[in-house]
């Protein structure tokens, strides 16, 4: 799909309007049967590192040119490209001669841009004449060329402003982020109006990450933050198509053997781990589900899709834990033994040490109910995140210091962590990272030919009922023997696909009829989206009437604790404590509010709303709780006026 290097790119000039488009369907999922585009500027890099290394490396690397990622357009002079990059109307022929249709741009260079950082701090003041500079010289050009109407088949996906609304949420203590967030909503409105007026346009706005905004306290404020800038715009929430998270970062996509935050370690929950700091979101699957359905009860419509950035989460190589280490006795030892992030702090950006290329691009990496709806390639793999200050090197950011410190806001300091001995600008070719990022890249790209991971997992094999009620179904099976980078396994009932279980190896199937047989097949899904073969089948029949018991009965017990009020909305934690005498397999907690709360997201357990009525059932990794122990989850809610706690009851079963 590379094209030869051309000579001279322009940009469209400022008066050229864009021609008239044809009917262009706007999809739900236009990563779904696209065509990606690759971009010969960045494929000429890797291949050029791929020739210098050769031998086993270089043979890995050449196949990282097969992936696509995305183009930036990272400063005003980018949109018309230079001697050595193309424009972005050259890039857009060139993929309409290869007959690609699926085109990745970052919008990124907003007044006063990454107010937190330095390493990527942009070319515009955050100022009414920056704000104007941004909208005339930098969106209105870049929507001209995309709007023109001999794209208008390809799907461009665009990355809108990567770190700057959650900016707007955590650091307002910061001056130069205070300063610049009325400029970031002003300015990402802009572009959405101007974006999404172009039907083959699709918008997506940059949420940050699990170690960002995973807390609720952050999480809510956030939701909230991206709904008033969108409902701002001309079309509402419709400018925006979805959100993506973890752009240029390293957070897992998925914990395997963290699947549950509440879990007790020595009497604490593992959120309480100095790696977590009670931040319930471990990973960014979990993450993205949970901001997706916080984004929905601000008002986005259930479909808004969410993507994640992987180009360099992967976390492979020789430190990855492969099974799971359960002799420790302390949360921060048991989180240490079993994480596959291997930062020493979760706030860690810059051309991060050990770090590994991830998932490879695809469409629906969790089926098509899942709300990720993609995995992509941000971020390309080699680029440099920044360098740090020196004599020579005037424009640096601490953070890219090997040798710097930072600080968690809570006294604790850390390592920057970045690969030492080098100190590269932002953007500048890093083979040093590339080198790593590939080594480490899980699944690994050394593990076939062809451009990745093409071989599926084994088929999971013991698959047994472990325990049934008059309503439900608990199942368990052994994991795959190959499954390395098996990131999920899908349950069917009766052929139909039931649930998707992101880690762990046992499902709690629920809300089924009392004295009914039911067929259940499992298969595994890896990272680079290969689908094993199902297992064999097993039947299960529902008992005429299931056990359990409610409120302080012999089931379980639930208490309910407001962990924060801000007047307008509030954050609740529940603790259920099994009080029979053997394991659950499943429980239930109900409750009715007094006024009108409305619950806007909820971690560590599936909920549904009507009117004032709330069930809480748990997820599939805490329903077993054992006799006499506990298991909590908790959620976000908004409300005005009185906000009395309400009564819960329980069941288990």
């Amino acid at each position: 799909m590379a094209a030869t290097l051309g000579m001279a790119w322009l940009v469209v000039p400022l008066a050229t309007a864009p021609a008239a488009h044809a009917a262009v369907t706007h999809l739900a999922n236009p990563f779904v049967g696209a065509t990606p585009y690759l971009n010969p500027d960045y494929v000429g890099e890797v291949s050029a590192q791929a020739g210098a290394d050769g031998g086993t490396l270089g043979a890995a690397e050449s196949k990282v040119a097969g992936y696509q990622t995305a183009i930036w357009m990272d400063h005003i002079g980018a949109i018309a490209g230079d001697s050595t990059h193309r424009g972005l109307q050259a890039q857009l022929d060139n993929a309409v001669a290869e007959g690609d249709n699926l085109f990745e741009v970052v919008i990124y260079d907003l007044p006063g841009r990454d107010c937190a950082a330095l390493a990527s701090n942009g070319e515009i003041p955050a100022t009414s004449a920056g704000l104007t500079e941004y909208e005339s010289q930098y969106i209105d050009p870049i929507a001209a060329i995309l709007g023109n109407s001999k794209y208008s088949n390809i799907r461009i996906a665009a990355i809108i402003e990567p770190d700057s609304l959650p900016n707007a949420v955590t650091n307002q203590s910061k001056t130069a982020c205070a300063t610049a967030t009325p400029y970031y909503e002003t300015g990402v409105e802009y572009a959405l109006n101007k974006l999404h007026a172009i039907p083959n346009v699709y918008d997506y706005l940059d949420i940050g990450h699990s170690g960002w905004l995973g807390w609720s306290s952050n999480m809510t404020p956030a939701a909230q933050e991206f709904a008033k800038v969108a409902k701002a715009t001309a079309a509402g929430v419709a400018s925006v198509d979805g959100f993506i998270s973890d752009t240029a970062n390293t957070t897992p996509v998925d914990e395997p053997f963290l699947p549950n935050s509440t879990l007790q370690v020595g009497g604490q929950p593992l959120d309480s781990a100095k790696f977590y700091q009670w931040n319930p979101e471990f990973d960014e699957h979990h993450y993205d589900e949970d901001m997706h359905a916080a984004l929905v009860a601000q008002g986005f419509p259930s479909s808004v899709g969410m993507i994640v950035d992987t180009s360099r989460n992967g976390w492979g190589g020789s430190a990855r834990p492969t099974a799971l280490n359960s002799t420790p006795t302390t949360v921060d030892a048991y989180v240490a033994a079993n994480k596959v992030d291997q930062r020493p702090f979760r706030g860690d950006w810059c051309n991060v040490n050990g770090a590994g290329i991830g998932a490879r691009p695809q469409a629906q990496p969790y089926g098509s109910s899942d709300p990720i709806i993609a995995f992509v390639w941000v971020k390309p793999p080699g680029e440099s995140d920044g360098d740090y200050p020196t004599a020579t090197h005037a424009h640096g950011d601490p953070h890219c210091d090997p040798s710097g410190t930072q600080t968690d806001g809570n006294g604790g300091t850390y390592p920057t962590d970045a690969i030492p001995g080098y100190d590269i600008p932002a953007g500048q070719w890093f083979a040093a990272q590339f080198q790593q990022l590939v080594t480490n890249a899980f699944p690994s790209l050394g593990a076939s030919s062809g451009g990745g991971d093409t071989t599926p997992p084994s088929t999971p094999t013991g698959l047994t009922v472990t325990g049934t009620t008059s309503s439900s179904v608990t199942l368990s099976w052994t994991a795959s023997t190959d499954n390395v980078g098996v990131t999920a396994y899908s349950v069917y009932r009766g052929g139909t696909k039931v649930a998707t279980v992101p880690s762990g190896t046992s499902y709690t199937d629920t809300g089924l009829t009392a004295s009914t047989a039911y067929s259940y097949t499992v298969t595994a899904q890896d990272a680079a989206g290969n689908v094993s073969a199902a297992s064999a089948a097993v039947t299960a029949t529902t008992s005429a009437s299931g056990g359990g018991g409610t409120g302080g009965g012999s089931g379980c017990t639930a208490t309910y604790t407001v962990s924060s009020d801000w007047g307008s909305g509030f954050n609740a934690n529940v603790t259920v404590t099994n009080t029979g005498t053997a394991a659950t397999t499943g429980w239930k907690v109900t409750w009715t509010f007094g006024g009108n709360q409305a619950v806007s997201n909820m971690w560590n357990a599936a909920y549904t709303q009507s009117g004032s009525s709330v069930t809480a059932a748990n997820m599939s990794y805490n329903g077993a709780i054992a006799a006499g122990g506990n298991t909590s989850f908790g959620f976000g809610a908004t409300y005005s006026g009185s906000n009395a706690v309400p009564t819960l009851t329980c069941t288990a079963s």
